[in-house]
């Protein structure tokens, strides 16, 4: 069982794959909580105002809408997001949704298409996974 260090208290724990312990998870997610509450009230409320009346920092606020979980109304005038490719204004994420097509094409053409692998099973006539041919007997 691996362990990790907490990326915001520094506290051990068996490593699940986050970077924060079940105790700073809990803390996030009912700041998270008291920030859908307070906007559900006060819809277009912007950042600084949310951050006053509910005391989540407002780095947490905007970590929260660049990770998707909350969206900028499109009727206000406090557009503090850009797409990081672009830098067009956006309400929600990292990137504008010609971004996120453009880069789906881009990857698309690099990435091998499935008939491909699909040949490469069958060649081997089954669906297992091989190390390395010349390792096998």
């Amino acid at each position: 069982m691996a362990i990790r260090n907490c990326r915001k208290c520094n506290r051990i724990y068996a490593d699940d794959n986050f970077d924060l312990c079940p105790i700073c998870r809990n803390t996030d997610a009912e700041e998270f909580k008291l920030v859908k509450d307070f906007l559900y009230d006060h819809p277009g409320s912007d950042v600084q105002t949310v951050s006053e009346m509910t005391g989540v920092d407002t780095k947490k606020i905007i970590r929260y809408l660049r990770d998707g979980k909350l969206e900028i109304s499109g009727d206000s005038p406090n557009l503090l997001l850009d797409c990081e490719r672009c830098g067009v204004p956006i309400t929600t994420g990292r990137f504008c949704n010609k971004c996120v097509s453009q880069m789906e094409r881009e990857f698309k053409s690099v990435l091998p298409s499935n008939t491909s692998d699909s040949n490469r099973s069958s060649a081997r006539g089954s669906d297992r996974m091989y190390i390395a041919d010349r390792h096998k007997k």
